[in-house]
């Protein structure tokens, strides 16, 4: 489920309260409104700026709220009242960036004047200032493992990591282009910083070594942010999308499209919303389904499809009026039709006399040449080969050509063989080998025919002479003399 609610202009900061419920504070034109989980109307507003307000942030305890300003000051405001409880006074121009260190008793700043710097809250006394930056500061994360750690982002491209007991920079890293967004894991070993289409990591461990270069987005990348577990990082962007990469390979897992350019983004402590702010004024909230919810419509999405198409028409029987329209049936035609559909014949012949084929099944190779001579095209298909194809039909031919099934085909077929190839007899070892043997095979088979011939009319002969002969029975006459069988006996008494 989506939630759209209208700002009073565009959305430059949200964030999320790390204490329950998670409200989230909603930076827009003048004034920051807090939000609920739910809530469609803000359950809290502060208005009193002089100009645009900007960067407001939760302390860790959820109970204080800072923010900056186009004038200059920073505003600490209690988040159960309205009026501020301190304003910092000490910057030149607009201040883009506020958070809390991790103590809660100070707090950082950085200016559009270049300088970065950081603030007593109990005193309300400018503590230190960093003047190293060379352009605007717009982005920077305090730790939250040790108060004196902080870093900033600028728009002259580079990430500087700063310790308060320090009084300059520790490290310095170069983003490339102007720093728009900055975010620390979780352990803050590593360091994300976003600027022109660029997502890049460093290695804080390794002295800002930098580990990856993500370069996904195709417009200006604004906003980063995790998930709660650390396995997702998230980027949004003007080019008006958020990207989802898996933090274990940085590949994009996930990508999610909205109306306008994206100016921030937020997700809930427990990663059940996602929050974006847009140029135009809008603030999306999406929710995620629970998981119940999730499986039902799953499970429903995937059944209904399945359950309609097995029961559709299953037990439809025509009428006496219809006309049944039977499926053509595709044929799958084999590799060696394909090529004697094509009439590229001498392909044919080589697909037929590929090894398995032509030792398993050599009735296929046997049916190609005959499909061959059929069509007039075998002595083409026969011609223009070199030794060793010649030698791979020669070696077929003998081992197949006494074949009684197959040697009507193949005695044509060698026929042709030996007429073509007769010129170049004696200039390869291997085929003279082969024509030799082949002529060895057929005197053989010669002789094997004229003693089967010789032996089927011994055969003849024994048979004519040693079966009895059979008398046909011819009724009513005598085999004699052909009288009737009366007269004969009456001739034979008057005999006697």
């Amino acid at each position: 489920p989506q939630a759209q609610i209208k700002e009073f202009g565009a959305i430059t900061n949200i964030d999320f309260s790390p204490v329950a419920p998670h409200n989230f504070a909603v930076t827009a034109f003048t004034r920051i409104h807090i939000y609920g989980p739910f809530s469609q109307e803000p359950v809290k507003t502060f208005t009193r700026f002089k100009d645009t307000a900007y960067c407001g942030r939760f302390r860790s305890d959820g109970q204080l709220l800072v923010a900056g300003c186009e004038d200059s000051v920073v505003r600490l405001f209690d988040v159960s009242g309205k009026v501020a409880l301190r304003m910092f006074k000490g910057h030149t121009k607009a201040v883009h960036v506020t958070d809390f260190t991790s103590d809660r008793y100070q707090i950082l700043t950085g200016s559009d004047d270049y300088t970065c710097r950081l603030w007593d809250i109990p005193n309300a006394t400018e503590l230190n200032t960093y003047q190293e930056h060379t352009d605007y500061i717009r982005c920077g994360v305090t730790s939250k493992l040790n108060r004196d750690l902080f870093i900033t982002g600028s728009y002259d491209h580079t990430v500087k990591l700063f310790d308060a007991r320090v009084d300059k920079s520790v490290m310095t890293m170069d983003h490339g282009q102007p720093v728009e967004s900055l975010l620390l894991y979780p352990s803050e070993g590593l360091l994300v910083s976003a600027g022109g289409r660029y997502v890049k990591v460093w290695d804080l461990l390794k002295g800002g070594q930098p580990l990856v270069s993500l370069k996904n987005h195709h417009k200006t990348v604004t906003s980063l942010c995790l998930s709660s577990n650390g396995q997702r990082l998230l980027s949004a962007s003007l080019d008006r999308h958020v990207k989802v990469y898996n933090t274990t390979n940085y590949k994009v897992v996930h990508n999610f499209d909205y109306a306008a350019s994206i100016l921030s983004l937020a997700l809930a402590p427990d990663d059940e919303s996602i929050v974006v702010g847009m140029t135009n004024g809008i603030l999306s909230i999406k929710h995620r389904k629970s998981p119940e919810e999730s499986k039902e419509i799953s499970g429903q999405q995937r059944r209904r499809p399945s359950y309609r198409v097995f029961v559709k028409g299953k037990n439809c029987v025509p009428k006496q009026d219809d006309y049944l329209v039977s499926k053509p049936v595709r044929q799958h035609l084999a590799k060696y039709d394909k090529q004697l559909k094509k009439f590229n014949v001498s392909k044919a012949l080589d697909t037929a006399l590929e090894t398995w084929t032509r030792l398993k099944k050599p009735e296929i190779t046997v049916a190609v040449i005959k499909e061959l001579d059929r069509r007039g095209t075998l002595k083409n298909a026969l011609a223009g080969r070199d030794e060793q194809e010649l030698s791979r039909l020669l070696s077929f031919l003998i081992g197949n050509l006494v074949d009684p099934r197959f040697a009507p085909v193949l005695v044509t077929a060698t026929e042709m063989i030996l007429e073509i190839y007769q010129s170049v007899v004696g200039q390869s070892a291997v085929v003279d080998r082969q024509l030799l043997r082949l002529q060895e095979l057929l005197e053989r088979e010669i002789d094997y025919q004229q003693d089967l011939l010789e032996v089927l009319g011994m055969l003849d002969t024994m048979f004519a002479t040693s079966l009895p002969r059979k008398e046909v029975p011819c009724s009513g006459i005598s085999r004699s003399n052909g009288l009737a069988q009366g007269e004969a006996s009456t001739s034979q008494l008057q005999a006697t």
